[in-house]
């Protein structure tokens, strides 16, 4: 198909599929002249993920393009993949931020963690440090109830990698990590509003 047919199968503007060319989130097609190219399916499923990664997901584009690198590169291991996607939607840790509450915790829930794992360590200690400087009192006994509603939520979601293909782990371990905590966000709100209601009432 023309770029003109990829736009309107996938509802894209041609404008926008041509800087996603030229950002390296879209492959090129296949040359037919000097100015003119063919694209195929391949390019369709990628440009909705791209979409999607940059709409729900969220990241900016020069982080959706590492993670499409990620997904179109060599494999070691699944392990790797999901740090490589927690990197992705993780911000940098500051140096020198003190993680030492974040591991005890860590340790507290019995967590085995990647050691290399300090941006998201990082993420938590900022997390707490934060509720702190609000005077917000989150008790311990609420904290490890998020910590064993989260195991649940992890145990289902690496439960759910399928087996059969290295490439179909890796972009579901990716694609889960990057566009599932927007889910995950909008399900805890509407949550609490349920259990508001049941508690309240009007």
């Amino acid at each position: 198909m023309r770029i003109s047919q990829l736009a309107e199968t996938t509802g894209v503007a041609v404008a926008t599929i041509k800087y996603y060319l030229r950002e390296g989130l879209l492959p090129e097609g296949e040359r037919t002249s000097a100015t003119q190219a063919q694209y195929g399916d391949e390019h369709v499923r990628r440009l909705r993920l791209v979409r999607a990664l940059l709409g729900v997901g969220g990241l900016s584009v020069a982080t959706a393009r590492d993670v499409l690198a990620q997904l179109d590169g060599e494999h070691a291991s699944i392990a790797e993949m999901l740090g490589v996607a927690q990197t992705a939607v993780t911000p940098t840790a500051d140096e020198g931020l003190d993680l030492g509450r974040a591991r005890a915790l860590v340790e507290h829930w019995g967590w085995s963690i990647d050691p290399d794992s300090d941006d998201v360590l990082a993420a938590l200690e900022v997390a707490v440090a934060g509720l702190d400087a609000a005077g917000f009192d989150l008790p311990e006994s609420t904290l490890d109830g998020y910590a064993r509603a989260m195991a649940t939520v992890a145990q289902a979601e690496i439960e759910g990698i399928p087996v059969d293909s290295v490439d179909a782990a890796v972009q579901y371990v990716v694609l889960g990590t990057v566009l599932v905590e927007p889910l995950l966000l909008a399900l805890r709100r509407l949550a609490q509003q349920d259990a508001s209601w049941r508690r309240f009432g009007v």
